[in-house]
């Protein structure tokens, strides 16, 4: 029998003024039980308001957060000893008419810093498995690809 899942979340938006006109207010709030509240807005430069998340932050987001937390579990049970990551992860949206875009692709860039020399080969063979391995990843129709760098300290 297949194990399911549910993940589940309530979009909420108001306005006085309605979509009356071009300009409407773009933000809006995500509620997700028993955790923080999101504001989000569209990534539309001229609509959105740039000191808020948009939807296409968050799918970047997701992706370098479930490669990073997969990645992390697969070294702890291999015994590899990471003391610092950071991705600076690129996403990549490409406007296919006037009124549709889609991401062709995300570039991961992980960088790992491990407890001893050791274990940097090791270290840097764990994304390639992370990757098969990530959820959010393996739930995308577009190009996820990683390009890992590992030292030690």
């Amino acid at each position: 029998m297949e194990k399911t899942t549910q993940y589940r979340a309530v979009t909420s938006w108001r306005s006085s003024e309605g979509t009356k006109v071009p300009t409407y207010d773009r933000t809006h709030t995500v509620f997700i039980e028993n955790k923080p509240q999101l504001m989000l807005t569209t990534a539309n430069p001229l609509r959105g308001d740039a000191t808020k998340l948009n939807p296409e932050d968050l799918l970047v987001a997701a992706l370098s957060s479930c490669h990073m937390l997969t990645y992390l579990y697969l070294c702890n049970a291999a015994g590899i000893v990471i003391t610092e990551y950071i991705d600076d992860v690129v996403g990549t949206l490409v406007e296919v008419s006037s009124d549709k875009s889609v991401f062709s692709e995300v570039t991961l860039n992980p960088k790992a810093v491990v407890a001893s020399e050791e274990m940097i080969n090791t270290a840097i063979a764990l994304h390639e498995k992370a990757h098969e391995l990530c959820i959010i990843a393996n739930s995308v129709n577009f190009k996820v690809t990683c390009d890992p760098v590992c030292t030690f300290q």
